[in-house]
């Protein structure tokens, strides 16, 4: 049985590398020729590798944000028009995918995604006490997802889904804005921050990659520098909440 070195050809590792990461061509002639430097194969493997980390990040961003609300029963400092405004924008390729009767395996992780959402802007109203209308919300937003999909124009999930990078945008500065004006950031992961950040710089390099639209590179460029300032803000605030609290022990 072949085997290349380090890397048994039967073992789950070659196969999650095969599937994920590079053809079997290139993992021969990384793991088999030892030659490393081959352009071809270079570009497949950080091609995919970002791609893959889009879709792990962008799956489980909101989920270090869900649990720190969730532990510290609070929801101070985080914008409820930005958790609307991020929803709007996974909304629009969720009803796109509806309209246009694609299968499940195309639109599960964005229903996943969605679904964190919305948890979150629920929570945002339950600990301010409107669990009524964070409910509502759930109620409503679920029965227009499901009619925009079932009965919308495909030219009308195309515009939404068309917008959604705006929306996103849109968030991220309705967050930073609050941030700033507010001076600290309180419930805001830091940890779902940050993939967004990394997200958002992997979407530039699939733009360019892709050859988009300047409008297209503009829009990408922008969210990541959002993302860069909403980190920069959650690292300072959480510096000198560090520092004051440090001050008070003492």
């Amino acid at each position: 049985m072949a085997t290349s070195e380090g890397v048994d050809a039967t073992s789950p590792i070659k196969e999650f590398i095969l599937l994920y990461l590079m053809p079997e061509k290139c993992f021969e002639y990384f793991f088999t020729n030892f030659n490393f430097l081959h352009v071809p194969c270079l570009k497949i493997v950080l091609s995919k590798t970002v791609g893959l980390w889009i879709v792990l990040g962008t799956l489980l961003a909101q989920l270090p944000q869900l649990l720190r609300i969730t532990r510290r029963g609070s929801a101070d400092g985080l914008s409820l028009g930005s958790a609307l405004l991020h929803l709007y924008s996974i909304s629009g390729p969720l009803v796109y995918c509806l309209a246009r009767d694609f299968p499940l395996s195309a639109w599960s992780d964005k229903l996943f995604i969605a679904i964190q959402a919305a948890s979150v802007c629920f929570l945002l109203l339950h600990y301010r006490g409107r669990t009524i209308q964070g409910m509502l919300l759930l109620l409503i937003y679920g029965a227009v997802v499901v009619l925009l999909g079932s009965y919308g124009t495909t030219s009308l999930a195309l515009t939404l889904q068309s917008s959604s990078i705006l929306a996103l945008i849109a968030s991220k500065a309705v967050q930073a804005g609050t941030n700033f004006s507010s001076g600290q950031t309180g419930e805001l992961s830091c940890v779902s921050v940050l993939l967004v950040w990394a997200g958002s710089l992997a979407l530039i390099f699939v733009s360019v990659q892709e050859k988009g639209t300047f409008l297209a590179h503009l829009a990408h460029v922008l969210s990541a520098c959002l993302s860069t300032v909403l980190l920069a803000q959650v690292l300072r605030y959480g510096r000198r909440i560090g520092t004051r609290s440090k001050a008070k022990s003492e």
